[in-house]
């Protein structure tokens, strides 16, 4: 998922050609919403919980090193579980929702972004993509290393 959301193109669009620990951390949450939308099943409910769990455990870390204290970590970890939460719920319909709702979506939590159609395009295409696959397929190259 990392090197999902570090790809440039998703970023051409952005304010001040700037981007954020927020905006980057945004996008990587809408792919482990698609990857959760599409994977959740009885077989994956484990698989999926340990990467949860390490996804936010890994959040928290990184929060901790930026220098924040301990209530300010709880503060944004609740934002960011309550974002993700949001995202999962904007996306539940993805397949069934009109172009300009996709985009009403995406620039709901993207807000540093002036145009979100070639992010319309990109998760419509991801969402394709992950259908044709499994999640051991996703996980391959987690599990080798």
């Amino acid at each position: 998922m990392i090197k999902l959301t570090t790809n440039k193109f998703l970023y051409k669009n952005i304010v001040n050609k700037q981007d954020t620990f927020s905006d980057r951390l945004t996008l990587f949450l809408f792919h482990f919403g698609f990857i959760l939308k599409e994977f959740k099943t009885k077989k994956n409910e484990t698989q999926l919980q340990k990467i949860y769990d390490f996804c936010f455990r890994q959040l928290e870390l990184s929060i901790r090193e930026i220098g924040y204290g301990d209530q300010s970590i709880n503060k944004k970890m609740k934002i960011y579980i309550n974002v993700f939460h949001g995202i999962i719920s904007e996306i539940h319909f993805w397949d069934k929702m009109e172009y300009q709702k996709k985009i009403e979506c995406l620039s709901k939590f993207l807000q540093n972004f002036v145009n979100t159609d070639h992010l319309v395009e990109y998760f419509d295409n991801f969402n394709t993509d992950l259908k044709k696959n499994n999640l051991n397929s996703y996980l391959k190259s987690v599990n080798n290393q």
